[in-house]
């Protein structure tokens, strides 16, 4: 059955990535390697039951040490949404690793350890992360500060600069655009300046988002 990367190709959780298709085998042997295929042997992979295609059903045994660990879209074999996700761990970077995650999470299937968890908060680490890459250009702020009504992700109070990470995972609805709407008009009311990065910007152009910040703080105000 198609899994890992290309598995989640199929599932939409990732655009397709360059490399042989890989798939994996509940057999221990016989089938040979071929050319243009990442074969993983995977006894776990059970197949003593026919699967379901009920998307609940996957949302509650798709992953390791449950039954159901494998399916059909569009009549290929393929890895759960669960288990291609668990896969991923460790054999794709970490920003598509959890890319995959905030995926999976909007068609509603529930993650081993993310239970209550808010996906956004990891795209809060990685803007974080990118700040302390461009130190001393880029000092430390403020994180998770409350202006007057409103929580804001990352404060420069000295400069009177507010960051906005935005998830599309908790971004995506109209009351959450409407929210966003109040809360810049207002801190720029206040005399803030406010900027928005969304997740496709902080991993792929963190140079440019870097630059932007720069940018803003040389002329917010001290």
């Amino acid at each position: 059955m198609l899994s890992h990367h290309s598995a989640a190709a199929l599932w939409k959780l990732l655009k397709p990535i360059n490399g042989p298709i890989q798939v994996s085998t509940p057999s221990t042997s016989g089938r040979k390697p071929q050319r243009g295929i990442h074969l993983h042997r995977c006894p776990s992979l059970s197949t003593s039951r026919e699967p379901s295609p009920s998307p609940s059903y996957l949302a509650e045994e798709g992953g390791r040490g449950r039954r159901l660990l494998t399916t059909h879209r569009h009549n290929i074999s393929v890895t759960t949404i669960r288990r291609t996700v668990e896969d991923l761990d460790g054999t794709v970077a970490p920003h598509l690793f959890r890319r995959a995650k905030r995926q999976a999470e909007l068609k509603n299937v529930r993650l081993k350890g993310t239970k209550g968890r808010r996906a956004r908060s990891d795209l809060e680490e990685d803007f974080f992360a990118l700040i302390q890459q461009h130190r001393p250009r880029l000092p430390l702020p403020e994180t998770n500060v409350k202006i007057g009504r409103w929580e804001v992700d990352f404060l420069w109070r000295e400069k009177r600069l507010v960051v906005e990470t935005d998830s599309f995972l908790y971004h995506r609805g109209s009351v959450s655009f409407e929210t966003d709407y109040a809360r810049d008009l207002d801190l720029r009311s206040a005399g803030y300046t406010v900027l928005r990065f969304n997740e496709t910007q902080i991993e792929a152009e963190p140079e440019r988002v870097a630059a932007v910040v720069a940018q803003a703080l040389s002329a917010s105000v001290l």
